[in-house]
């Protein structure tokens, strides 16, 4: 499966986690600390990325940093791994990657996680047991945020600008909310949308960046689409249905036959009839005993049907039909002699 693209919602913070490979050390002594430090102001001028926050512990780097655009963040920390890498592989004569992995980031909403994810930057040396107060650790951006040194890194964020309307009172402000207890849920959420590249925020935030990212912003649902079940009921008539329904309810309707001379009527079935060649009925001058039933037609179908010949000698004649291969109606003749042969219409 092909990678997202890195996460980038315009003039959004994002908090940005770099480990070391199998959890091996990334910096020795001072001069590697102040060596990254000297590649990131490089790179975060170079490539117009805002620095919030960032502290380097010996397996890990965190940021908090605001990019100018899409390519910002990606290029400013290729820049910085390509450097780094290269200066700490030939000192201390190693080869192949220092990380694991590439880089980790995700869009946080700022009004409700920028503070927070600020306070868990700096205070990670304190988490993980390096120093007991976070004015006692040298490689974060601290110091600076409660007045004890001027960092040329950080870019203060809007956020920060608020705690005060002085210098003296942000920074007060700022230790102050750095003494209280980090929420160990809101904490563990940042994290794991961090390590996974999810937006972190609220309902409305989500569907808000979810507009304006560069791609998805939350994980797909998990397993197969669910399968839509019809209510229950007759399916509907394809098409042609009714059509063929109609032709069908003709086809079964019995067709009437008038004789003039007073003939039978005889029913039809479910057949079709054809008209057979040579089957005009034939004038009977002779009277009594003359040939009839010429004017016959022959059925084709599965039901039975009678067709009345016509009888031109009204008087002595009686009309002649012919019966379909599943039995047949017997016509009414004018004498009581006459008997039909079945399916053939003749005597």
């Amino acid at each position: 499966m092909a990678r997202l693209a890195r996460l980038y919602v315009p003039d959004q913070p994002q908090h940005v986690i770099l480990r070391g490979l199998d959890q091996q050390p990334a910096f020795v002594d001072d001069q590697d600390y102040e060596l990254f430090i000297d590649c990131l102001k490089a790179a975060a001028r170079d490539h117009h990325l805002a620095v919030h926050a960032w502290v380097l512990m010996p397996g890990a780097v965190q940021l908090l940093v605001t990019p100018s655009d899409e390519s910002s963040l990606p290029k400013a920390m290729q820049a910085v791994g390509r450097r780094y890498v290269a200066h700490f592989n030939r000192r201390y004569a190693r080869r192949g990657t220092l990380w694991e992995g590439r880089y980790r980031a995700t869009v946080i909403e700022g009004e409700r996680f920028f503070l927070l994810a600020s306070r868990v930057v700096e205070l990670a040396p304190v988490r993980s047991h390096l120093v007991t107060a976070p004015e006692d650790y040298r490689w974060s951006s601290y110091r600076h945020h409660i007045g004890l040194t001027v960092d040329s890194l950080i870019t203060d964020h809007p956020l920060y600008w608020a705690l005060g309307n002085t210098p003296f009172e942000r920074q007060r402000a700022y230790r102050e909310l750095c003494e209280l207890p980090l929420d160990e849920r809101e904490t563990t959420q940042l994290m794991q949308a961090t390590l996974k590249g999810w937006v972190l925020g609220s309902d409305t935030y989500r569907d808000w960046a979810s507009r304006s990212a560069n791609r998805r912003v939350s994980p797909l649902p998990r397993g197969r689409p669910r399968k839509v079940r019809e209510a229950p009921g007759t399916p509907a008539a394809a098409p042609g249905a009714l059509g063929a329904a109609a032709t069908a309810s003709a086809a079964a309707t019995p067709a009437t036959a008038v004789n003039p001379a007073g003939g039978h009527v005889g029913g039809s079935g479910t057949g079709q009839s054809a008209p057979h060649s040579g089957s005009q009925p034939a004038a009977n001058p002779g009277g009594a005993g003359a040939t009839h039933g010429a004017g016959h037609q022959s059925h084709q179908g599965s039901g039975s049907a009678t067709t009345p010949g016509v009888n031109p000698n009204p008087t002595t004649g009686h009309s002649g039909g012919s019966q379909g291969s599943g039995g047949g109606g017997q016509g009414s003749p004018a004498s009581g002699h006459d008997e039909r042969k079945p399916g053939t219409g003749t005597h």
